[in-house]
């Protein structure tokens, strides 16, 4: 079911190449790595730093649950990009952080086209890289039909939500925007033409002052995105902006507690 009541189920396994989910050697990603991400050298992978769940098999292509983590003494990170190897563009987000993100717990919901490896590549304060992922056996989801017909999506489109929760000691914000982020891949039901592709790329989400992430997308995160992220408040309001590629801006203020 889709909307604001689905549920991020994640499976969790060890990412060694062992494991059924883990990354696959692919000559896809070495074109990928040099020519779209632009580094010239594989980063290193360390579970201490950066760790990516997803599941191993995925229920619904067009929303595969993405948790991005670290353990509690890892160094910070100041950026993270999402990658998707098999997908027609292959970055799916680019990530900046706040410090009331780190140590860094977020989860995405995105759109997977093919059997792939999913990737997390952080940016260290130092400039270094570190790199975490999973192969996802999924197919379809670029192109997997809306889940809401036009006039639904007119109606709804920006709308927001915010809650709250406390978890183990920590504080975790949930925050879901109505839009249907679509691909370009899509056909309307009703009139089988394809539906330009129409998606937030810019979302930026503060506490007062103080920054605790920001996105730029494209086509591959999932519709109606929910973000969920552990955070140290700081009694502030919450305050969402978002733009979108038709020129669309919406605005939201929350009250820190939801």
């Amino acid at each position: 079911m889709k909307g604001w009541l689905v549920a991020t189920a994640l499976l969790t396994a060890a990412p060694v190449w062992a494991q059924e989910n883990a990354l696959r050697p692919s000559e896809t990603w070495e074109d990928l790595r040099e020519s779209v991400i632009g580094l010239t050298e594989e980063p290193s992978m360390d579970p201490a730093i950066l760790d990516l769940d997803a599941p191993i098999r995925a229920n619904d292509a067009a929303i595969v649950p993405v948790r991005i983590s670290q353990p509690s003494d890892a160094p910070a990170l100041t950026d993270l990009m999402l990658v998707i190897d098999a997908n027609p563009a292959p970055v799916a987000a680019e990530y900046t952080f706040g410090e009331a993100l780190m140590p860094l717990d977020f989860e995405v919901r995105v759109r997977v086209d093919a059997y792939t490896d999913l990737r997390a590549i952080g940016t260290l304060a130092d400039g270094g890289n570190v790199m975490a992922g999973r192969f996802v056996k999924a197919s379809g989801g670029c192109s997997a039909p809306a889940g809401k017909d036009m006039a639904a999506v007119k109606d709804s489109m920006g709308e927001m939500r915010w809650k709250t929760a406390q978890e183990d000691g920590r504080t975790l914000g949930t925050l879901m925007i109505r839009h249907p982020m679509f691909s370009g891949l899509q056909r309307d039901q009703v009139t089988l033409m394809n539906i330009p592709a129409h998606f937030i790329d810019r979302l930026e989400v503060k506490q007062g002052d103080e920054l605790l992430f920001t996105m730029e997308a494209g086509i591959s995160v999932s519709e109606d995105p929910v973000f969920r992220f552990a955070y140290e408040p700081n009694g502030q309001p919450i305050s969402v902006h978002a733009e979108d590629t038709e020129g669309n801006v919406w605005d939201q203020t929350f009250d820190a507690g939801g």
